[in-house]
């Protein structure tokens, strides 16, 4: 009885419960390079990145064995999976594999941006595949100039790798297009083809190229007399010649006043 009324410290609940604080450390995870994070839809979808599988995995076949293993076809992926697989090749240097990605983005949505055309020739010139530059230039049906910093980009790609026959291409592509007879383009893209046309020794074919690029229109200011302005007009360096054919040819019934025809930019 004694026994059983002993105080037993053990078999009381203790009424200040022992607390136990808990540390937590945030660990953030990220990339360890300087490529961006993949996000399904965005960058690179599943279909984008099984696409650029396969083409490594020809790639090694064919470096490693004698025969050549033809690239799969890409023309199931649509245009957005074709264009991020074309980035991200490009980013990772894989010249070859980008141009193939490009001849499916020309043969399935044509025609392509310039765009496209100047990302993977400044790759090509990075990576000292210039005469591959020659083989894509003469793969461009027509060039469009609305995208002038594109134009700039794929003239100075071309320009930077040495590339003379090119450089002539892309002129006479410009010319197909209208420009000269029905456009414009800007100064700095006249500028830039010209500089790179004189460094190839085509000083006649720069001269073309400031005066029918990108002239400025000149107004012509007929005189009577020696100081007597009577209208100024504007007029296209094309016109010039007709206009002066045509006071040259007139006949008049009494001697002719003096006509200055004078040339000045407006």
């Amino acid at each position: 009885m004694a026994a059983s009324l002993r105080f037993n410290p053990t078999s009381t609940p203790s009424l200040c419960p022992i607390s136990t604080y808990k540390s937590f450390t945030p660990v953030r995870c990220g990339p360890r390079d300087n490529r961006g994070p993949l996000v399904k839809g965005r960058i690179l979808s599943t279909e984008a990145i099984q696409a650029i599988q396969s083409l490594k995995r020809a790639q090694r076949n064919s470096s490693s064995t004698a025969t050549v293993t033809p690239l799969p076809s890409l023309s199931r992926l649509i245009k957005s999976d074709l264009l991020a697989a074309l980035r991200e090749l490009l980013r990772q240097d894989q010249c070859a594999l980008a141009v193939h990605v490009l001849s499916t983005v020309r043969s399935e949505y044509p025609p392509p941006d310039l765009s496209l055309y100047a990302d993977v020739v400044v790759a090509l010139a990075r990576n000292h595949l210039k005469d591959e530059i020659d083989g894509l230039i003469e793969e461009i049906g027509s060039i469009e100039c609305d995208d002038e910093k594109a134009l700039v980009r794929l003239i100075k790609g071309v320009i930077g790798a040495g590339r003379k026959e090119s450089t002539v291409r892309i002129c006479g592509l410009m010319k197909e297009n209208g420009v000269g007879s029905r456009k414009r383009v800007g100064e700095y893209v006249v500028k830039v083809l010209s500089k790179g046309l004189r460094r190839f020794g085509e000083v006649d074919l720069a001269l073309e190229v400031e005066r029918e690029f990108g002239g400025a229109p000149i107004g012509i200011v007929f005189g009577v007399g020696a100081n007597d302005e009577l209208d100024v007009c504007t007029f296209d360096h094309s016109l010039i010649g007709v206009i002066s054919a045509f006071y040259d040819d007139i006949a008049y019934p009494f001697p002719p006043p003096a006509i200055d025809i004078t040339y000045r930019e407006v």
